[in-house]
């Protein structure tokens, strides 16, 4: 089974989406579930995850929504607040609907010792007890704390979102390169490989500029922490839906077919226990 580990919907709202600039007007619209069925099905996708976009619970609740009358929407990676007084009541209940499956905060937003504050940490350490994942969504500069988070919590079950947004458009590797070779040497962290044609000139990428930094994923966590995501669709920004699986099934072309099925679908089955 094929699985998109990673893709978003939205009812584009200009003052909660205003990440969206004028550069972004390609996305700043609505994209729902039929919108997305029709690409999972030309690119023989079985089904996929929702994550959320936005910081509320309101998201959480209108992606499960979303989950719950479209049933190629596996799971849902939602929000709650990590560092809230209540936050076991908040998991207890979400946790009770089977397509809840993980949590994401939008890090590359926060400053430096966001995550390594003792209150968002109390939270992280909450997950494992009621069977939810944690998606790490970063970039490069926030790889060596996000080894510290993972490192302080080693039975919690992580997810680094889009290789942790390499320079791939500047052509910057080595600093990235090692570290997220050090993240990837906690084996509870799985790695999506997924958003990186927007990482690249969005006008004039080649599928060959990838290979390098995907190069480095494969050697670092290996195909059986490794899981295609679309991005979806932010990925329009640059290219296609079928551009992005493309470019991942070339460059798994010769890895062995069962190594191509953990990477396009059944790692991300037994991550979030779709």
């Amino acid at each position: 089974m094929r699985i998109d580990s990673h893709q978003h919907f939205w009812q584009f709202d200009p003052v909660r989406d205003s990440w969206i600039d004028s550069s972004m007007e390609k996305i700043a619209k609505d994209f729902e579930p039929k919108d997305l069925k029709p690409l999972l099905e030309q690119s023989k996708i079985d089904g996929c995850v929702a994550v959320q976009a936005d910081q509320s619970e309101t998201e959480t609740e209108f992606l499960l929504k979303l989950a719950e009358h479209n049933s190629f929407v596996k799971g849902v990676v939602g929000w709650v607040d990590l560092s809230s007084n209540d936050l076991s009541e908040r998991l207890d209940f979400y946790s009770n609907n089977l397509l809840f499956k993980g949590v994401r905060h939008i890090l590359q937003a926060e400053k430096k010792g966001f995550m390594l504050q003792d209150s968002f940490l109390k939270g992280i350490a909450q997950l494992k007890d009621f069977n939810l994942t944690y998606d790490i969504l970063i970039y490069p500069h926030q790889l060596q704390e996000a080894t510290t988070l993972v490192e302080k919590n080693p039975e919690q079950a992580f997810v680094l979102d889009h290789l942790a947004k390499p320079y791939i458009k500047n052509k910057k590797i080595e600093r990235w390169a090692s570290d997220i070779k050090q993240l990837a040497k906690n084996k509870n962290v799985y790695c999506k490989v997924s958003g990186i044609i927007t990482e690249a000139d969005w006008n004039h990428w080649q599928a060959k500029d990838f290979d390098k930094y995907l190069s480095v994923a494969l050697e670092a966590f290996g195909s059986d922490r490794l899981m295609f995501g679309s991005d979806w669709p932010v990925c329009l920004l640059a290219g296609s839906y079928q551009h992005v699986v493309k470019i991942i099934d070339l460059f798994i072309e010769e890895l062995s077919p069962d190594k191509q099925n953990k990477i396009m679908g059944e790692n991300a089955i037994n991550f979030y226990k779709l």
